[in-house]
C-alpha cells in the first residue's frame, strides 16, 4: 500500500514516520503551503476591536504564529486579551497556543461542524462578536453559520494558501513508481487541498481507483458528489481527526474489508 501524505511540510513528518513504522510506503506530496499576508491598516483596526470580542477562533498553527506576531505589531499585548475565550480547530493548534500560555477549547471532531457543536458557540449566551484568525478562503461555512445567527465576525485573513510548485513536478515522479494494481491511499484534509489535488492529477486514470482519506462529513460529501457526477470508482474513508492513530486505524479497518 502506497500512502500519499499531502500535509504541509511542517506538519507531515510525524504522520509519515508513524505510517512507515506501521509498514506503509509513504510519499510526501504537500498540497498546501501557507504564505503570510502583509500587515495592513485593516488588520490594525481588527486587532483594536478585540477589546470587545468574546471569542477568537484559531484555525491552524500558522494562524497562531502570524496572529501573535501581528498582535505585537498592532501594539497590543496578550495580557490585554484575558477576557477572551480561545477556540483551536485541533490539538496541533492548541499546542502552539499553549506555547504562548493560552488555554483553548478544542472540538471533539476537528472540523467547522465540530467547532459549531462546542457549547460556548452553540448556546451563544451573551455572544455577539467572534474573531477568526484564518487563511484566505478558509472556514467560510462556519463564519456563515454564525453570521446567520446574528453574531458579528471579525475576519482576520492572516495568510493565503497555494499549491507548492515542486508538487507539480513531483506528482508525475510518484505516479511512475506505482506498479500496476498497487493500492494507493491519498490524504485530503480540506476542500482547498482537494481542489489542488484535482488540478494536480487531472485526468490521470489511476486516481479514479484510489482510496481517499478525508477529514469530516462535509468534505466526504463533496468527494461523494464528485464521484457520482464523474462516475469514478474511488473509495472514501471519513476521518474524525488527522492523528496518526486515527488514520492507521481507519486504514486497517478498510483493508480488512477489501
Amino acid at each position: 500500500m502506497l500512502f500519499i501524505n499531502t500535509r504541509p511540510d511542517d506538519r507531515a513528518s510525524v504522520l509519515t514516520q508513524a505510517l512507515s513504522e506501521a509498514g506503509y510506503q509513504v510519499e510526501a506530496l504537500p498540497l498546501l503551503e501557507l504564505v503570510a499576508e502583509p500587515f495592513s491598516e485593516a488588520l490594525q483596526q481588527l486587532y483594536l476591536a478585540l477589546a470587545e470580542t468574546q471569542v477568537i477562533v484559531v484555525v491552524s498553527p500558522t494562524a497562531v504564529d502570524i496572529g501573535i506576531r501581528y498582535l505585537q505589531q498592532a501594539g497590543l499585548q496578550l495580557d490585554q486579551l484575558k477576557h477572551i475565550q480561545w477556540v483551536a480547530v485541533g490539538q496541533a493548534t492548541a499546542k502552539v497556543l499553549a506555547q504562548f500560555k493560552i488555554a483553548s477549547v478544542v472540538p471533539e471532531v476537528e472540523t467547522s461542524e465540530g467547532m459549531l457543536e462546542l457549547p460556548l458557540l452553540k448556546q451563544q449566551v451573551h455572544l455577539n462578536k467572534i474573531a477568526f484568525w484564518r487563511g484566505l478562503g478558509g472556514r467560510q461555512f462556519m463564519m456563515q453559520q454564525l453570521q446567520q445567527q446574528g453574531v458579528e465576525i471579525l475576519n482576520f485573513v492572516l495568510y493565503r494558501r497555494q499549491c507548492p510548485e515542486q508538487s507539480f513536478t513531483k506528482f508525475p515522479e510518484i505516479v511512475k513508481k506505482i506498479s500496476l494494481n498497487q493500492p494507493v491511499a491519498v490524504l485530503i484534509s480540506s476542500e482547498a487541498s482537494w481542489n489542488y489535488w484535482q488540478q494536480l492529477c487531472g485526468q490521470h486514470p489511476y486516481a479514479a481507483a484510489w482510496v481517499y482519506l478525508v477529514l469530516g462529513s462535509r468534505l466526504a460529501q463533496i468527494l461523494r458528489q464528485v464521484r457520482d457526477q464523474t462516475a469514478q470508482g474511488f473509495n472514501i474513508i471519513q476521518l474524525e481527526n488527522l492523528s496518526a492513530s486515527e488514520i492507521i486505524q481507519r486504514m486497517s479497518d478498510w483493508q480488512g474489508h477489501v
